[in-house]
């Protein structure tokens, strides 16, 4: 990932800031759900399947717009660890019904254990998912994601996973 993920993910957000929140204060800050999930992963590295890993976000109670903070942190089956914060945008409005379109940001750090050497401890997590929302609030989505260190290392191999995470509302 050289930046393009994020560049994109900024301009689709305030895009949509602008478009469906600017009526209400654009970023001005409102309530939102806040959710604890899960995800389990298969972990990639250079198109080979080399691992699993578990994933733990939370939601914050807040957005900013169309951004709600949201921290995570995952651990693979190779020991290596990660943890960051950072924006997540989600919309109903692509998909018709319970569905919806999910993507964050999240900037954080990497902690090499037997898993591949990613270049940088910084390492961007950028995520794609189609989700299904229940009744309650609860949530299943679909979703891959990438790692890397933005090129700010001379080595950026990156890291992919591909995953289902269940998210439930915290009252």
């Amino acid at each position: 990932m050289d930046g393009t993920f994020a560049v994109i993910f900024f301009i689709v957000g305030l895009t949509d800031t602008y478009l469906n929140s600017c009526a209400t204060g654009c970023y001005q800050l409102q309530d939102a759900p806040a959710r604890v999930a899960v995800q389990l992963s298969d972990t990639y590295f250079q198109s080979d399947n080399i691992s699993q890993e578990i994933y733990a976000t939370y939601d914050l109670p807040r957005r900013y717009g169309v951004f709600q903070p949201v921290v995570g942190a995952s651990a693979t089956t190779d020991g290596d660890l990660w943890i960051g914060a950072g924006a997540k945008w989600t919309t109903q409005d692509v998909i018709d019904g319970p569905f919806f379109v999910e993507a964050s940001f999240m900037p954080g750090f990497y902690a090499q254990g037997d898993g591949p050497d990613l270049g940088l401890p910084l390492e961007f997590r950028g995520a794609l998912g189609v989700g299904y929302m229940f009744d309650n609030g609860a949530t299943l989505t679909v979703l891959a994601d990438h790692r890397s260190n933005g090129d700010l290392g001379e080595m950026n191999p990156g890291l992919e996973t591909v995953g289902v995470r269940f998210a439930m509302v915290l009252d």
